[in-house]
């Protein structure tokens, strides 16, 4: 491609690099100019303009933009939707709710092709609605070679955008209390807002005694493909009362404790076919928290294990990350 001002007589079928105002219209940057636009903007006067001319072997942003969406997401993929391309752009849409997949190798692949071709994604697993937006692809320049653009889309290849859908549709909210009381509310309604972004729907209410046992019984008893403890006391070691009504009612525990804050005293178990999660006590407050990124992944039917947890560490800072700040240390007046 080559770029930079020509004579308007001599710019038919170039592309106008910046919006102009001719004689008597406005003619938009990335107009391919025909004799009636050249004949107004010399009629402005406006000579010479600036220009893109593609080369024989180039492709227009456009066409470029639309096969590289064709190769991220090939024909037939499932709960994804790519845009019509314009201005050298297009986009990948959620048709439904889920937990985006991001092969963030591949797409760094795509965009070490060449800096006038990108790709820019949602962070890996990265809870989404309906018609949210997970990736764009912008072609920066009026057009770029065929040989590019054919090097990016094989390193597209293996369709490195997905969306996991949920695979559970109801959970069962065991809640504990010490002193006969029923828990504050604000728990149960927190994280059925949680739950209700993914579809799933909370069975009624159930609060026992903080006592293993009568979690054990509630387990049994537990209608939803999920179960959710939320403790009237934290949970502090495996042995502790939530996980022991687990042990109790014949699951095993996968993995206590995680190195995300807040959410450290969450823990997770299996119960024959059912997944059991601990609950953290910050998991009472809608705000962002470790507890979402462990429910997000199961009612994904995502793995969620030891290695899994350990790898929300980095990025797992949220109690003061900078645009969430609530400082947990005093503020030295100066």
């Amino acid at each position: 491609m080559r770029f930079g001002p020509v004579r308007t007589a001599e710019a038919l079928g170039a592309i106008l690099a910046h919006s102009l105002d001719g004689e008597t219209m406005r003619i938009r940057k990335g107009t391919v100019l025909t004799d009636p636009h050249l004949a107004d903007l010399a009629a402005a006067g406006h000579d010479p303009v600036t220009v893109a001319l593609l080369a024989a072997d180039d492709l227009d942003e456009n066409r470029a933009a639309a096969q590289l969406g064709a190769a991220l997401v090939p024909e037939g993929a499932l709960h994804l939707r790519v845009t019509p391309a314009s201005t050298g752009r297009v986009n990948i849409v959620a048709t439904r709710a889920g937990v985006v997949g991001i092969a963030a190798e591949t797409i760094n692949a795509v965009n070490a092709i060449s800096p006038m071709i990108t790709v820019a994604t949602l962070a890996p697993l990265t809870r989404v609605a309906v018609d949210t937006l997970i990736a764009t692809i912008k072609v920066i320049s009026f057009g770029v070679p065929r040989a590019d653009l054919d090097r990016a889309c094989q390193a597209a290849s293996g369709q490195p955008v997905t969306l996991h859908p949920p695979r559970l549709n109801s959970a069962t909210l065991i809640e504990t209390t010490t002193d006969a009381t029923t828990p504050n509310p604000k728990g149960r309604r927190a994280l059925a807002t949680r739950l209700a972004r993914l579809g799933v729907t909370l069975s009624e209410r159930v609060v026992v005694s903080h006592d293993a046992s009568e979690i054990a019984a509630a387990l049994h008893d537990a209608p939803g493909d999920l179960a959710l403890i939320l403790t009237a006391s934290a949970t502090s070691d495996v042995a502790d009362t939530a996980p022991t009504g687990v042990m109790q009612a014949g699951g095993r525990l996968i993995h206590y404790g995680m190195p995300v804050d807040p959410g450290n005293l969450l823990f997770i178990a299996q119960l024959g076919e059912k997944p059991v999660i601990g609950l953290p006590g910050c998991a009472r407050s809608p705000a962002l928290n470790g507890a979402d990124w462990v429910l997000e992944r199961v009612i994904c039917g995502l793995p969620v294990g030891p290695a899994e947890i350990a790898a929300m560490g980095v990025g797992g800072l949220l109690k003061e990350m900078p645009s969430r700040p609530l400082p947990r240390r005093p503020i030295t007046a100066r």
